[in-house]
């Protein structure tokens, strides 16, 4: 991104003129003046500069973002984004400033991940806006409640040529659930409401607004400003699921024996971990979930087996199963496609989701109930009490007979590298310092495998992985995020060596701004889900080796403590050490390249 005005441009003195709120009125000096300048943008929409402090449209932005429970942002400075810094600082907000967009968006969509509201991010346009879509991408894929602020052009030089003049809108919209230009001071209130509505109703997701720099500065009457009712910035859910589809359901569940429950992030963001963990053990269902999806079972649940849809293989229960509950499940290769040969055939589909349209996605399933999946469940617990569902346990009994067989095989292949390090030793040091409270990061893929095939009874909420897209690099900003959201929380990042990389230089950012947090980076030296991959089909890797790295080195030059770890029975006391401590601290942990998939080769 371009920091500096190399020339005295339009933009250059329009910047100047905002820094410091300094609005004083500047001498006629002809075409050139910035004042003249912005008036003719000004004439185009009738925006009347602020001579003085009052109230300006950033001013209201960050007002009705206050009224929505924001506690702060993330940002990139860049010029187009001056106003709603301004306001930021006028409003006492809090700015967390990074280095780079992409942990600014990253930072948003974490937040709404692990808050259930809407996560906020502001960077200038152009590039800078093109580099933060990767956190809104993020959130698309996974449906994680965020809004991105990206401050561009003054609204009237729009298409003419100016520094940076790129409509951002058009980017976003294609993955946004709302995306506009705010070019109406008086409407502020108005289209937050519809931003933030967006974001939290239905499936979650992202949402967009475009800033002017003009139409920022520009000075708004505030009592006369359309302001919509404020709602928190929360999720909202849907409601209960249609009675006659509820008795469908419980009359095929009545006639299954090999039920499974598949619980995605719907249920999560339905507030549903309590009636999932009841319905089960009420009926001996057996319960897993997509990889990569929000955690949804936070206390040790013995019906709970796991994850499917991983890379590195499970437990056959989903192509087993004659009968599917799916609960906020996203339709994708997780699940199968819910379709043979990844199901049986004959078996039956029910899916359930607060969004009509998730529900038509791919397989038209033979119940479809539209309602929040915390309700369904509920709804389905009292229709089974009622009926006294007498359930069988020996097909759950069955299920975790083959969980723990699929987890002994896992074993053998850390077992087979004797004393050396791998990723199961790594997570299982992570797990033995973890309270209920501590937020948990995982970043990568072969750490994220080995991470979610050792998975104890539970996946709580505050276990956070990459989501559905797969990415990498989001550990380190999403680290930052969550010590923000809760700073008496433990944090700590488990992420490999090729995904720390990424973002690594916001290891200054979490000294700078005291944002404490434990980092464990699993270095194998390579880019190991791809090496197993590779490996697979066709017999050697393809450019997917790494180099060695003083990942500890280069953490203390950022400011923060370092480690590095070589011996595994070093390691519990390590991460013990920095748990306690009230500095940011990476642990470099030097493993073999291995892989929990039992087919693939012993060592990458």
């Amino acid at each position: 991104m371009v920091r500096h005005d190399l020339r005295p441009s339009l933009i250059g003195r329009v910047r100047r003129r905002y820094r410091d709120n300094d609005v004083r009125q500047l001498p006629e000096r002809g075409r050139t003046d910035p004042l003249e300048a912005v008036g003719r943008a000004d004439r185009k929409s009738g925006i009347r500069i602020p001579q003085g402090p009052p109230m300006t449209t950033a001013d209201l932005l960050v007002e009705e973002l206050q009224a929505r429970g924001v506690q702060f942002v993330s940002v990139l400075n860049g010029h187009g984004l001056d106003p709603f810094l301004l306001a930021c600082r006028k409003a006492e907000m809090r700015v967390i400033d990074v280095r780079n967009e992409q942990a600014a968006g990253y930072m948003a969509e974490v937040t709404g991940r692990l808050t259930r509201t809407v996560g906020v991010c502001g960077v200038s346009g152009a590039v800078a806006h093109a580099n933060a879509l990767t956190g809104v991408l993020n959130a698309w894929f996974d449906g994680a409640p965020m809004l991105l602020i990206t401050g561009i052009t003054p609204h009237g030089d729009l298409d003419h040529g100016e520094f940076q003049d790129f409509n951002p809108v058009p980017m976003a919209a294609p993955i946004c659930k709302y995306a506009r230009v705010l070019d109406v001071p008086q409407r502020v209130g108005e289209i937050v409401h519809e931003a933030f509505t967006a974001a939290t109703t239905g499936r979650p997701g992202p949402v967009h607004l475009s800033l002017p720099i003009d139409v920022g500065g520009a000075e708004v009457d505030a009592d006369t400003a359309l302001r919509a009712p404020v709602r928190s910035g929360a999720v909202r859910s849907a409601g209960a699921g249609d009675p006659a589809l509820i008795e469908q359901a419980i009359d095929l569940l009545a006639a299954a024996k090999r039920p499974l429950l598949v619980a995605g992030s719907g249920v999560y963001y339905a507030h549903g971990e309590q009636a999932l963990a009841s319905f089960a053990s009420s009926q001996q269902i057996p319960v897993v979930q997509p990889i990569w999806s929000r955690g949804a079972v936070p206390q040790t649940c013995p019906q709970f087996m796991g994850i499917i849809g991983a890379a590195t293989g499970g437990p056959r229960l989903l192509g087993d199963a004659d009968l599917v509950l799916a609960l906020g499940c996203e339709f994708d290769y997780r699940v199968g496609q819910f379709s043979p040969p990844n199901l049986t055939e004959g078996a039956t589909v029910v899916r359930v989701d607060g969004d009509e349209r998730q529900l038509r996605r791919g397989l038209e399933a033979p119940v479809s109930i539209q309602g929040s999946p915390r309700s369904v469940l509920e709804q389905w617990a009292q229709v089974a009490a009622h009926r006294g569902l007498s359930p069988s346990s020996a097909w759950c009994r069955e299920a975790d007979e083959r969980r723990s067989a699929h987890l002994a095989r896992c074993h053998e292949t850390a077992d087979a590298f004797g004393d050396r390090m791998t990723g199961r030793d790594v997570v299982a040091a992570v797990h033995e310092v973890l309270d209920e409270q501590t937020a948990v990061l995982v970043d990568g893929g072969n750490i994220g495998q080995w991470f979610h095939q050792m998975l104890p009874r539970k996946y709580p909420g505050n276990w956070v992985t990459c989501g559905a897209s797969g990415v990498v690099g989001w550990g380190l900003p999403g680290a930052l995020a969550a010590r923000a959201i809760d700073p008496d929380r433990g944090v700590v990042l488990l992420s490999g060596d090729g995904s720390f990389t990424f973002t690594v230089a916001e290891l200054e950012c979490a000294a700078r701004q005291n944002l404490p947090f434990v980092a464990v980076v699993a270095d194998d030296e390579k880019w190991g889900i791809s090496v197993t991959g590779h490996l697979r089909n066709h017999g050697h890797a393809l450019y997917s080796e790494l180099g060695p790295m003083r990942l500890d080195l280069v953490a203390k030059g950022f400011g923060c403590n370092g480690v590095r770890v070589e011996n595994k029975d070093e390691l519990g006391s390590a991460l013990s050490k920095a748990m306690a401590g009230d500095r940011p601290t990476v642990i470099q942990t030097i493993i073999a390249p291995s892989s929990p998939d039992p087919e693939a080769p012993r060592e990458l």
